[in-house]
């Protein structure tokens, strides 16, 4: 590439800014960062309600699969975070059964229990080419995907499960085998340690937004807030933002939603639009309850597979940090953040949501008695998880070529539309990647299209 070539990234998330930290440490500063709001973080950023709470965008913790995400926290935050070992739990009937589920059969009422175990005896294997409903009783049988996989994961995409693919997989849904789970039963013995987030760390100021707001204090002569991209046009390599300004590029990193960066370029070709109307989205609102009460120093955060709760999750943040309560005062707050998915398979209403949480809160015991409601803080958030749906892969393999094509990379959580390299580290590294790409013409090491 050029070394003068002008680069241009939207969007300053994780992958964003990732992508412009990159550009400088490899001596290119020919970039600019156009950020549709007035502050950086993107999925990742936090919020500090009028009562003084501290809330994130959704349940973050974070952990780590590359050396660059390392890196770049170790740079950014240094000895600014607190460090944790996961303690997380399914709230099933009247008790709490620890996570996964599946590996802790034992807590469950007996006839559940045998009604769990048998299933997953005479399961017969999952095809991960097989939808997600026939992989979850393939692999886990009737009874646990009846009490646990169908209702939860239900909550969590807000989408038909026969609707969804099962390539995602990977790392994020414990598989257990017949043979181990009878041993735990039968010995009555926990199994916990499970999965990548088992360990963590969390910022001890400002929440997870606390990273990129750092980060992008280091970046800020590149970066532009209130700038929202309305149109690309891909043959002059030109952009119109909302407020009439223009940018020219060589080169465009978006990590805005990929089908809403379809929809802005101009002249884009009926396939690829149609593509794009093949990719699916829920939306979740975010409802955090503070309360005048000591936090309890018990779970980290819990799942909520059955009707009872309106959220699928909920965090105890005051956990997380002391620092997400006012005055860091958890002798007298605590706080607890949860998470409500919504589409057009589950409409979910926003009219009094943060009432019927507060409600679910109780009735689930997490928190005890009628406890004085401190604060309660709502925000919605239309783009959280990009659904892997059966048409997920073909329609990017349609979208992404294009784009390159003409030197337009979309890449981050919802640009790549790749839940299972959806986490912060995977947006991080294919920002890093990226630029990696643009600028030394080196092979991008995580995103590829879903086929390769």
């Amino acid at each position: 590439m050029n070394e003068q070539a002008r680069i241009v990234i939207i969007g300053a998330g994780p992958c964003g800014l990732g992508c412009g930290r990159e550009l400088d440490r490899l001596g290119h500063h020919n970039w600019s960062l156009m950020e549709r709001e007035p502050h950086a973080g993107g999925l990742a950023s936090s919020v500090v309600d009028p009562q003084g709470f501290t809330w994130d965008h959704g349940g973050h913790v974070v952990f780590s699969h590359f050396g660059e995400f390392d890196r770049l926290l170790e740079d950014v935050m240094g000895d600014d975070v607190h460090r944790h070992e996961r303690s997380s739990y399914i709230r099933f009937d009247d008790r709490w059964v620890p996570y996964p589920f599946q590996n802790n059969l034992r807590y469950l009422p007996g006839e559940v229990a045998l009604e769990c175990m048998l299933g997953l005896i005479e399961a017969p294997g999952g095809d991960p080419t097989k939808d997600f409903a026939t992989w979850m009783r393939a692999t886990f049988g009737d009874g646990i995907t009846k009490h646990f996989m169908e209702p939860y994961n239900f909550k969590v995409w807000a989408t038909p499960a026969d609707r969804m693919q099962s390539m995602w997989i990977g790392e994020r849904v414990a598989v257990i085998d017949y043979k181990r789970a009878l041993k735990e039963l039968i010995s009555q013995e926990d199994d916990v340690a499970w999965g990548p987030n088992n360990t963590f760390v969390f910022p001890a100021m400002g929440g997870t937004g606390e990273i990129y707001r750092r980060l992008a204090l280091m970046l800020e002569e590149h970066i532009s807030y209130n700038r929202r991209l309305v149109s690309v046009d891909a043959g002059t390599k030109s952009l119109r933002f909302e407020d009439g300004s223009e940018e020219d590029y060589d080169i465009l990193i978006s990590t805005m939603p990929i089908d809403l960066l379809v929809s802005v370029v101009q002249n884009a070709p009926v396939p690829l639009r149609e593509a794009a109307k093949d990719l699916e989205h829920n939306g979740v609102y975010m409802v955090g309850i503070g309360y005048e009460t000591p936090f309890k120093d018990d779970m980290s955060w819990s799942y909520y597979p059955q009707d009872t709760t309106p959220f699928y999750r909920s965090t105890n943040f005051a956990k997380y940090s002391p620092s997400n309560v006012p005055d860091s005062d958890t002798a007298r707050y605590s706080a607890y953040m949860t998470e409500t998915s919504y589409s057009g398979y589950k409409p979910t209403s926003r009219e009094g949501l943060e009432e019927d949480v507060e409600a679910g809160l109780r009735a689930a015991g997490v928190v005890e008695g009628r406890p004085e409601v401190a604060s309660m803080h709502l925000e919605d958030i239309p783009y959280a998880y990009p659904v892997p749906t059966l048409k997920r892969d073909a329609a990017l393999a349609t979208i992404h070529p294009w784009l390159m094509e003409r030197g337009i990379y979309s890449r981050g959580r919802f640009g790549s539309w790749r839940y299972e390299m959806g986490n912060m580290d995977h947006a991080v590294k294919m920002g890093v990647d990226v630029a990696r790409r643009v600028v030394k013409d080196a092979p991008e090491e995580l995103w590829s299209l879903p086929d390769e």
